[in-house]
């Protein structure tokens, strides 16, 4: 019997229970290479980079940067600040929050 198959067939949509190659290491299997990501530039603090800019509470239009549309605080990873910074950005969007500068949340936001 030829395994040979009509131009117009398709492959069934639930697989032939062949797994791609890779595996649960990534490309390559457990051991086999890596991609590599293209150079990305080290984040900065902008806080430690301009020695005049100050975290203040009191200032919104400072700490929007540092929040999502959504009302979250960004984090350290994505925002580049050193930890630090970070903590007192934190503490400062939680005091402007409080006396309602910030928004809580999404659905809060203040014009």
């Amino acid at each position: 019997m030829s395994d040979e198959r009509p131009s117009s067939y398709q492959r069934p949509a639930g697989g032939s229970g062949q797994r791609p190659a890779g595996g649960p290491g990534g490309p390559g299997g457990p051991g086999g290479p890596r991609k590599r990501r293209p150079f990305q530039r080290r984040k900065v603090c902008r806080f430690c980079a301009e020695k005049n800019l100050a975290i203040d509470y009191k200032e919104p239009r400072t700490l929007r940067f540092f929040i999502t549309e959504r009302g979250k605080i960004v984090p350290r990873r994505i925002s580049g600040n050193c930890a630090a910074h970070q903590r007192e950005i934190t503490e400062a969007i939680k005091r402007a929050r409080n006396i309602a500068l910030l928004p809580i949340a999404a659905n809060h936001a203040v014009s």
